[in-house]
């Protein structure tokens, strides 16, 4: 009787051994799979799909690059690229809108934004901004936000040395160079920064989103029965003024009329 417990035991501890065994090599068999497949969409072949004029199997492998692989302002205009050619408007000005976030340098990106712009139904008529604002975002838009960093260190590292000559020359015409020269540094490296800082502060709290639905009303208020204002089309550009609802936000155009929208018929740049 106890040698055939004993034996009944040992069958199934050899049996449970056996299927926890073949889980796990099923389950790695699945790792390596999903592995493998990742490893076969890459950027290349994105491009040569795109090329073939295969957009739906370019634009499947660009967002699977961007979901699992980081982000850069050329996938997205890549993908961007991709969705104009299958005439979604929308998701094209979308995808340019964050290429254009990332890379403010780009004059292809700018270029297939605007063109993107021209084939939406709404035509923006921007408010006029004081002079100094406009100068502020051209300037900014020289370098992107890794430049602009660099930029800043190299200025700063300049300012320390022009202020190290300051203290210990003894000529005073090297210490009057010394502090010219530092002050202009210093200034220029603080104004670096403070762009430096703003496209970062841009892309890291987005508050712009693109209206994705072909027609959407927006409403006085963040109700279905409010108060009808004006309408907006796909690939219209948005400014968020309130996200703290669940459903709606409240937004501002250009020309700054603001209203509420669901949620549902925008996507944040």
């Amino acid at each position: 009787m106890t040698m055939r417990k004993t034996m009944i035991l040992m069958s199934l501890l050899t049996l449970f051994s056996v299927s926890g065994q073949a889980q796990d090599n099923n389950e790695a068999q699945s790792e390596s799979g999903a592995q493998g497949i990742s490893n076969e969409i890459t950027v290349e072949k994105a491009d040569s799909a795109y090329i073939q004029g295969d957009f739906l199997t370019a634009i499947s492998m660009y967002e699977h690059i961007i979901a699992n692989d980081g982000v850069n302002a050329t996938l997205y205009m890549n993908l961007g690229n991709a969705w104009f050619q299958q005439d979604e408007i929308a998701k094209a000005i979308l995808n340019y809108e964050r290429a254009y976030l990332l890379d403010p340098t780009d004059d292809d990106i700018r270029f297939n934004l605007e063109l993107a712009r021209t084939h939406t139904v709404d035509k923006v008529n921007p408010r006029s901004e004081l002079f100094f604002n406009v100068w502020f975002r051209s300037v900014m838009n020289w370098l992107d936000v890794r430049q602009w960093t660099i930029l800043t260190i190299i200025l700063f590292v300049l300012f320390v040395c022009c202020s190290a000559v300051l203290l210990f020359s003894g000529k005073r015409t090297v210490r009057k160079i010394s502090l010219g020269l530092g002050a202009f540094f210093l200034c220029v490296s603080v104004l670096s920064y403070i762009f430096a800082s703003t496209q970062k502060g841009n892309i890291s709290h987005r508050d712009t989103a693109i209206i994705m639905e072909a027609s959407v009303t927006v409403k006085s208020t963040p109700i279905e029965s409010g108060t009808d204002l004006f309408t907006l089309h796909e690939g219209r550009k948005v400014e968020i003024l309130d996200s703290s609802m669940k459903e709606w936000v409240e937004i501002r155009l250009e020309d700054g009329n603001t209203g509420w929208l669901p949620v549902s018929v925008m996507e944040i740049i």
